[in-house]
């Protein structure tokens, strides 16, 4: 009996993961399937049972645009480098929607599906990798009805000058996403622990908006200050992403390279941390 058993070849082998750099990509490639349901689930269910249903995809950026073009462009009068306050606003809401999501949504990856995960064993990373690819549909979306507001100015006005830049925009995404899941992984795991930090990292999300060029360009920043907001990784995607679209903004190579090392960083610190929280998770869930 022993040898027959030695003999079989087994598909998966659940085992205690001790190896921080043990990362099973194996297993989460070969569930990519169980993926893709998960993106199905997290896409459709949003606006399940609503009356307008997908139209609130395009109907969140126009609003929150309209009112940052009311209040900073119109009342406040900030800066907008001379773009459309309309554009300058949308570029930024549409931009820092994608990452924000998908930042709040995986760090609550281990609460939020602490049932699922009780049941039954699959790798825990097809969670949250399911959420960046939901909300790359949803980014999407709002990308298109961004661009459509961007041929409407190119036809009536000269402000809007996109250039080749815009090839970048694959990177930019890869970015977000890699920083939006490194934090997120890293909050979901710590929050297995101590329960404060998913009720702070909206607040945080929140201010870290504001210490990122998404309702003031960096331009208007003064000097002494400019190396604080650049060193958020979030700041060189948003000016970079208004550079190459709408022609206005800075787009630094070694700015961009920053982000992209960080985000690496954060990158590997959360999944070596995910990983080994897994294991031990549902005894404090």
């Amino acid at each position: 009996m022993e040898k027959s058993l030695e003999n079989q070849k087994w598909t998966d082998v659940i085992k205690p993961q001790r190896n921080w750099l043990d990362w099973r990509l194996g297993e989460l490639w070969r569930a990519r399937d169980l993926v893709m349901l998960f993106v199905w689930r997290d896409f459709v269910s949003v606006y399940k049972q609503t009356i307008l249903g997908p139209l609130w995809y395009l109907i969140q950026p126009l609003l929150t645009t309209l009112t940052f073009t009311i209040i900073f462009g119109r009342i406040a009068s900030l800066p907008t480098d001379e773009l459309p306050d309309f554009l300058f606003y949308l570029a930024g809401s549409v931009i820092w929607t994608y990452f924000a999501e998908c930042l709040n949504k995986t760090s609550v990856t281990f609460i939020s599906n602490s049932s699922l995960f009780g049941k039954v064993y699959f790798p825990r990373l097809a969670v949250p990798i399911s959420i960046l690819i939901s909300n790359l549909i949803t980014f999407a979306i709002q990308f298109g009805l961004f661009l459509v507001f961007v041929v409407y100015y190119l036809i009536v006005s000269d402000a809007v000058v996109p250039n080749w830049t815009m090839l970048l925009l694959p990177f930019y995404i890869f970015v977000m996403a890699g920083l939006g899941l490194g934090f997120g992984i890293i909050v979901s795991a710590l929050t297995t622990r101590f329960r404060d930090l998913q009720f702070l990292v909206r607040f945080g999300v929140q201010l870290l908006m504001y210490a990122t060029p998404i309702i003031y360009p960096l331009s208007s920043i003064p000097e002494k200050y400019q190396l604080l907001i650049v060193a958020n990784p979030m700041t060189s995607i948003v000016e970079g992403f208004r550079y190459s679209f709408l022609g206005s903004g800075e787009l630094n190579p070694l700015h961009l390279l920053y982000s992209f090392v960080f985000m690496l960083a954060a990158l590997m610190i959360g999944i070596m941390l995910f990983n080994r929280i897994e294991t031990t998770f549902m005894d404090t869930v």
